[in-house]
């Protein structure tokens, strides 16, 4: 027998009006849940194949059951009832039909299963001309994300519905950590909206959240209206309440106006604004604030990040940051890594890359970001700066290049001017499978135009260098298979020549705009100068010896051992330096020795470095070990010394104690200061649906040293959101491996938008 039942609205009305409550943006750990189903799976349920997308509208229905009774015109199914439309079912003790008012009666067990939902009911019916449908005594299931719960009663009539009694929740059915429950769900199928009435969250048995009215979206369509606000207390806000409003204003830009009030402080506005183009994209962040009590000023910044596709080769992006004081970051950041800021960086620019080139034309300001200094510790601006490289096969093996760069610089303390540096060059690389060598010539002429001030200091408004660079690049590559505890290995031993040869050029006449010394390293035994920047080309008659060795697995690829060491030779001494730099004189550079280990897969040990044999000293020494406990928990150690610069230890862990409970901790001090750089000791408890971490941190917050002390407090409940500070981040950042799919060292991201440091670096003539 077919009939036409309207089923699907019963579906919706549940999936989307409590899941869209359970949208998150990153997958959670589940791990800790028992397998189990609040709604078992229906044996009699027809399973749509993987893929198959046919609305059910588009269907006939079908009854089945064991006994049929009734009339014609009022069939009764008993025993074993199933109703199917496409991927729809429903299943009951027995199901009454009336053709002629075209009302369906389901009563006992009724089953139903679609749209990513299974569910039981005591009672289910419907009206098919009036297209009416209700439930009594509801218990769901989402299948497609975790989810369950119950609701008293549903009632569609169209596109409109009411859930009465409903409640929703990722936990367990027998150990409900967290629940939300809704006096009545109110939703529209057509709109995509819903509005709960008398909506309260609660931890356990205890209510933390009472919300008598707010309205959500049901469906992935972007709406104007409220989000959830933040809520917070501290001793430097007091009462701190966030209020987001989200405005669609088109399918591809949206704004959000939140609205804030601080007792302590007074009321602010942040907005943020979004588009997305076809080729590209931006935010726009700003905050403003009238009145701040504690500064007695107003308060603003402002940040904006956009990229945009020109052509297939060319690119441009912009990076924009402004803040009203140098006190903004430190009162409104956090993070350490805001708050140790003391400048905010902005670029923007157009940039091109090719398979033989690349090139690029930017703008770049520095804003001072410390109240503790002045504008004459920033670096120079480069308004604009233009760069080309190129590169391309002459003949045969010979190679020819060019590395050029045109830059105007500003500075609001110090005269500046222009400088263009060009570097053409003509390489010849030749390489076999176990050899190469490198012979590179190149030629570099670097000339200035400076502004009349800078000129008289320096003695001309045009200095000028040129120099010739020679470079002599070498290598061989030595391998054997061997076997160590019955495991197939590589071990390679690589020894290189590298001979550099600069002539001497007087640069005492020219400025020093973004020039400094690169840190001595393994990198520098092998660099044609030793300078960041075009300000100056170190002079050079040296050779560079070194050799590495390297242990891989061969079954996986995995590196086992490797050590490297190397020394450069100083034939005559290098005359060319910054100010208030020395010489460095004939003879032998610190010895560069770098090496790692690791014995077993959970262990891992590493230590550089640095020993001056013209001084017998050591410049630099760097120990390090990772172990990788059970349960994704993991201990790091190290130990850091620079000569005259710093001497520190880094301690940090993450130590699972059982499945559900952890200890976090960090003790970052330096030696030489006596002083805590970073502090860290916290517990983490992770259940099936509740995670909460407690967080206590101590941390140098500005230049000055000064300490500052912050209890990081956040309960994250899974499949609806967290409440408290983001303690992730935190940890992420300051413990190596915290997330154990990522160990590498996280580069802070810096609330000014700020630049490596080897692009952060000021000299002043």
């Amino acid at each position: 027998m077919r009939l036409a039942l309207r089923l699907l609205p019963l579906s919706l009305a549940i999936t989307a009006s409590l899941s869209a409550l359970a949208a998150e943006d990153k997958p959670h750990n589940w791990a800790l849940c028992p397998i189990e189903e609040t709604v078992p799976a229906f044996a009699d349920a027809f399973q749509a194949p993987q893929g198959l997308n046919v609305h059910p509208a588009d269907q006939p229905t079908d009854i089945e059951g064991d006994d049929l009774g009734g009339t014609d015109a009022n069939p009764i199914f008993k025993g074993n009832v199933t109703m199917r439309r496409g991927a729809q079912f429903m299943g009951a003790d027995q199901l009454t039909f009336d053709k002629e008012k075209g009302r369906y009666t389901a009563e006992g067990s009724v089953r139903y299963q679609a749209s990513g939902l299974r569910l039981l009911a005591s009672h289910a019916e419907g009206d098919q001309q009036a297209d009416s449908h209700s439930m009594r005594d509801l218990k769901y299931q989402l299948l497609e994300r975790r989810g369950n719960g119950q609701a008293s009663r549903l009632e569609m009539v169209g596109d409109i519905g009411h859930l009465y009694g409903a409640t929703y929740s990722t936990c367990p059915t027998q150990d409900r950590h967290w629940e939300l429950s809704a006096n009545q769900i109110e939703l529209n199928t057509d709109t995509g909206m819903a509005i709960a009435r008398g909506a309260k969250l609660k931890f356990g048995k205890v209510p933390v959240l009472y919300l008598p009215w707010f309205m959500f979206p049901t469906n992935d369509q972007r709406r104007t209206g409220l989000l959830f606000p933040s809520i917070s207390n501290s001793s430097r806000n007091g009462f701190d309440w966030k209020q987001p409003i989200y405005l669609n204003l088109a399918p591809n830009y949206d704004a959000t106006l939140s609205p804030r009030i601080m007792t302590n402080r007074g009321i602010s506005l942040d907005a943020q604004f979004r588009y997305l183009l076809e080729n590209g994209d931006g935010v726009l962040d700003t905050s403003w604030m009238p009145n701040d009590k504690l500064r007695d000023r107003s308060r603003s910044a402002l940040h904006f990040a956009a990229q945009h596709g020109l052509t297939s080769h060319w690119q441009a992006r912009a990076n924009l940051n402004w803040i009203s004081d140098p006190r903004y970051y430190e009162d409104f950041t956090n993070s350490i890594d805001g708050l140790a800021q003391y400048n905010a960086y902005s670029a923007v620019g157009v940039y091109g890359r090719g398979s033989h080139w690349s090139a690029g034309i930017s703008a770049d300001h520095w804003q001072l970001a410390d109240y503790t200094l002045s504008d004459a510790i920033l670096p120079y601006d480069r308004l604009p700066r233009a760069y080309l490289s190129w590169d391309s096969k002459l003949v045969g093996q010979l190679q020819a290049g060019i590395d050029a760069e045109a830059v105007r610089f500003h500075h609001p303390v110090y005269a500046a001017g222009s400088r263009l540096d060009l570097k053409p060059w003509l390489s010849l690389p030749l390489e076999g499978d176990a050899w190469f060598i490198r012979p590179t010539l190149a030629w570099r002429q670097t000339g200035y135009s400076l502004e009349h001030a800078l000129g008289q200091t320096l003695g001309t408004n045009s200095p000028s260098r040129g120099t010739s660079i020679f470079s002599f690049d070498s290598g061989l590559v030595f391998d054997r298979e061997t076997r160590i505890k019955n495991k197939d290995y590589l071990q390679t031993i690589e020894p290189r020549l590298f001979y550099l040869n600069v002539p001497y050029t007087d640069q005492t006449d020219m400025p020093v705009f973004d020039t400094q010394p690169m840190t001595f390293s393994w990198g520098q035994l092998f660099r044609d100068n030793r300078y960041s920047g075009a300000d100056r080309q170190a002079d050079a008659n040296q050779l560079t010896l070194a050799v590495s060795t390297r242990t891989i697995r061969q079954s996986d690829g995995r590196e086992r051992f490797s050590a490297s060491a190397g020394q450069i030779r100083y034939f005559r001494e290098s005359k060319v330096h910054l100010p208030n730099e020395p010489i460095i004189e004939r003879g032998r550079s610190a010895w560069v020795a770098d090496t790692s280990y690791a014995p077993t897969d959970r262990w891992t040990f590493g230590a550089s470095y640095q020993w001056d044999p013209q001084f017998k000293r050591a410049d630099l020494a760097s120990v390090r070990a990772r172990y990788l406990l059970p349960e994704d928990g993991v201990f790091n150690l190290s130990y850091r010394y620079r000569r005259q610069q710093l001497e520190q230890v880094d301690m940090s862990f993450l130590y699972p104690l059982n499945p559900s409970w952890s200890l976090v901790a960090r003790e970052y001090y330096s030696i030489r200061d006596r002083k805590t750089l970073e502090g860290i000791a916290g517990v983490q408890w992770d259940s099936c649906c509740v995670a909460v971490r407690l967080v206590g941190r101590r941390y140098v917050h500005n230049r000055a040293g000064d300490i500052g002390n912050s209890i990081m407090l956040e309960i994250e409940l899974k499949g609806l959101g967290s409440a408290g500070q983001d303690t992730k981040r935190a940890l992420r950042r300051s413990i190596l491996g915290y997330n154990r799919d990522d160990l590498y060292l996280v580069p802070p991201q810096t609330a000014s938008g700020q630049p490596p440091s080897s692009d952060t670096t000021s000299n002043r003539p």
